[in-house]
């Protein structure tokens, strides 16, 4: 199981990225939980400004990863980027929590901590910067190595941050803790990360910024990136039904909830790994449709549960699906734009923000014509659909082989 960690860790780029990764996840993991408590209860904030605050964030986030991702590749230099970008998660934290007031909280929610968001992407597009090098068949498992750290950031992260503020008066510390995670991240890619890798002659490109944008409007591009956010959305719809189902339908409790969360995210880790082992062998395509259709069938099974005892037992299954759209779709967005690392990587922030935006509306949609179970099964309809499109489209090409 841990053969694939080694392969990647022996590497110090990709290294040093793994474990920035899982300091930015550890960023959102101790804010995110606890940020619409400080919002609403400790600024004030409406429930509507505040969803229009998340709106707002959430599109500059894509902005600076699309921009940032164009700009970088033209440079031939992620590095740069990473130390700027980290700085942003620096200020952004730091000015929520020492500010300590509506003004500075907005500021840091839409102008900075957008902007380190883009973080994620720009370590994957070093990751595969680097990799160009490495024997083809590795990429997947090294990416999915990376991704399951930033699971792992959100099993351990947020019971802990909730322990530690448990008889704090208010939630606002857990951005000094974001602030501190967000400085290793400074410190790894300043006087950790090679300042050159072998491939960074290679990298650099003289392709204008508009040609590049063009890039992500072809045709087969947005179709694809449409079918894998379809997927994608499952995981969205399943966030927002699996509370409720699990406390109205199935008659269990928030606990229940909490537990089956935390199950399920242990499950991610282990099954990332498999996923990243099978990839090589049974093609990016079909790894992702097998997975997404596995956890369609568990968004169905949601659906049609009635007691707390089937909730648990649809953690295995849960766990198995939910770590292949994880981690899956990240080399295959990459490929989509496989000459471009920073360009390409960018659309992990693109499909996250369409997937959110898409689960929006079926939520929306199940709600009305049905109740959380016909929605549960609903967003497994779509994303089925997501997979018969990447199927469709790119089921024929032979998988790669060790």
């Amino acid at each position: 199981m841990f053969s694939m960690y080694a392969a990647a860790f022996r590497h110090a780029p990709i290294r040093v990225c793994a474990i920035a990764i899982f300091f930015f996840g550890f960023a959102g993991a101790a804010t995110s939980p606890f940020q619409s408590v400080i919002a609403i209860q400790e600024f004030g904030l409406s429930d509507a400004a505040y969803s229009a605050v998340i709106l707002f964030a959430a599109i500059i986030n894509v902005i600076a990863s699309v921009v940032i991702g164009i700009f970088s590749d033209r440079l031939g230099d992620y590095r740069r980027a990473l130390i700027i970008v980290s700085c942003f998660g620096i200020a952004g934290s730091g000015l929520i929590y020492f500010g300590a007031n509506t003004v500075s909280f907005l500021i840091g929610l839409l102008a900075l901590l957008p902007i380190f968001g883009a973080l994620n992407s720009l370590i994957f597009a070093n990751v595969r910067a680097y990799s160009v090098t490495l024997p083809g068949n590795e990429l997947a498992g090294i990416n999915a190595a990376v991704r399951a750290m930033i699971s792992l950031s959100w099993v351990l992260v947020p019971g802990l941050v909730g322990m530690v503020l448990a008889n704090a008066g208010s939630m606002l510390p857990a951005y000094l803790i974001s602030m501190s995670a967000c400085l290793v991240c400074f410190g790894l890619f300043q006087f950790a990360l090679p300042r050159k890798l072998p491939s960074e002659g290679r990298l650099k490109t003289e392709i204008q910024f508009l040609s590049s944008l063009r890039r992500v409007a072809r045709p087969g591009v947005l179709v694809r990136l449409l079918a894998i956010s379809l997927i994608t959305s499952m995981l969205h719809v399943n966030a927002a039904v699996l509370p409720l189902i699990t406390t109205e339908a199935a008659g269990g409790t928030l606990t229940d909830v909490g537990i089956v969360i935390g199950i399920v995210a242990v499950l991610e880790i282990v099954f990332i790994v498999f996923w990243g082992r099978m990839e090589p062998k049974l093609g990016s395509v079909v790894s992702i449709c097998l997975g997404a259709a596995l956890y369609t069938v568990y968004l169905v099974l949601l659906g049609l549960s009635s007691s707390p005892l089937h909730i648990y037992a649809l953690c295995l299954i849960s766990g198995f699906g939910a770590a292949a759209i994880i981690s899956l779709p990240i080399t295959y967005l990459q490929e989509l734009i496989p000459d471009l690392a920073g360009l390409g990587s960018s659309l992990i922030s693109v499909n996250l923000f369409i997937s959110a935006g898409l689960s929006s509306v079926l939520f929306g949609f199940g709600t009305y014509v049905s109740g959380y179970a016909g929605t549960s099964m609903i967003g497994g309809l779509a994303g089925l659909l997501g997979v018969a499109l990447v199927y469709g489209l790119d089921g024929r090409k032979p998988a790669a082989t060790n």
